[in-house]
């Protein structure tokens, strides 16, 4: 479409008129981003428009701007500027993806459906791929190109994709930041019903995997149901391990006279800590 053509398409459109797009991985959440768009909207008006696709008689699919009509939904306006563009069901998706990815911040799990979203519209464009040339990507070049638009590698494209095969309890907890991505790239291989054992274990001894232990649990469930006693053993073992603190000895030093060897030292550390033990059980 030519920038005259563009510039034709653009008009105002109700606001109920405008359809969210359908499976739109990308959230409008109320943050300090979202507020500062309201802000904007309100002092100099939607300056970029919205894209959208006719799809039905006064009926238009968003491709981008979902926050700007949530934003001029929050000020009362009835209408927002709109450029209408033709496209397919796939070149929507890759704009679609495309344009939210520009936001200043976005969730694991949004980054996760989007990649998803966006590498099977670009295969269904380009037929079906060649054998698997890697653990987690394929010969396709849709994640490498992907990933090139985000300085990504295409391995790790498909790490976040990896994510959607997480229940959404487990998924919300790697929004959170409360499970670390790549513990949470190795449960998404676990089955359905594994994670659903594996969120009731860690609700019941308020812990997450470590990066070991989500290893551990991936190959037995290659190998097997994992049940919960299964778990319970790998990540007892782990938490049970010897630990071991080491302390600078120019630290220890100023606490303690010149004369005192590493033995007396030692006493004396572990009599406090068993004071300190004591009265913390009295707490």
């Amino acid at each position: 479409m030519r920038r005259d053509d563009q510039r034709q398409a653009v008009k105002n459109i109700p606001l109920e008129q405008l359809k969210p797009f359908k499976n739109h991985p990308f959230q409008v959440r109320d943050d300090e981003e979202f507020r500062r768009l309201v802000e904007s909207i309100e002092i100099h008006g939607v300056i970029h428009p919205a894209v959208a696709r006719q799809i039905g008689e006064d009926c238009y699919e968003l491709i981008s701007g979902h926050r700007r009509k949530a934003a001029c939904e929050v000020l009362g306006y009835s209408e927002m500027p709109v450029l209408v563009q033709s496209m397919t069901d796939d070149e929507a998706v890759v704009n679609m993806v495309d344009a939210n990815l520009q936001r200043e911040t976005i969730l694991p799990s949004e980054r996760a459906f989007a990649y998803k979203m966006k590498v099977e519209a670009m295969k269904r464009k380009a037929g079906r791929p060649p054998k698997n040339l890697s653990q987690v990507a394929t010969n396709i070049d849709t994640a490498t190109e992907i990933g090139q638009q985000l300085g990504e590698s295409r391995d790790q494209v498909y790490r976040y994709i990896r994510l959607t095969y997480l229940i959404p309890e487990l998924l919300k907890m790697v929004d959170e930041q409360r499970i670390a991505f790549t513990p949470a790239v190795e449960i998404s291989y676990l089955r359905n019903e594994e994670q659903q054992v594996l969120l009731q274990y860690m609700s019941n001894h308020n812990m997450v995997p470590s990066m070991k232990q989500a290893k551990e649990l991936k190959q037995i469930s290659k190998e097997r149901m994992l049940t919960y006693s299964e778990i319970d053993q790998i990540c007892m073992n782990e938490s049970t391990e010897k630990v071991q603190v080491q302390i600078p000895a120019k630290k220890l030093k100023q606490y303690f006279p010149e004369t005192y060897t590493k033995t007396q030292m030692e006493e004396i550390i572990f009599m406090l800590l068993a004071s300190w033990a004591e009265r913390e059980g009295e707490e």
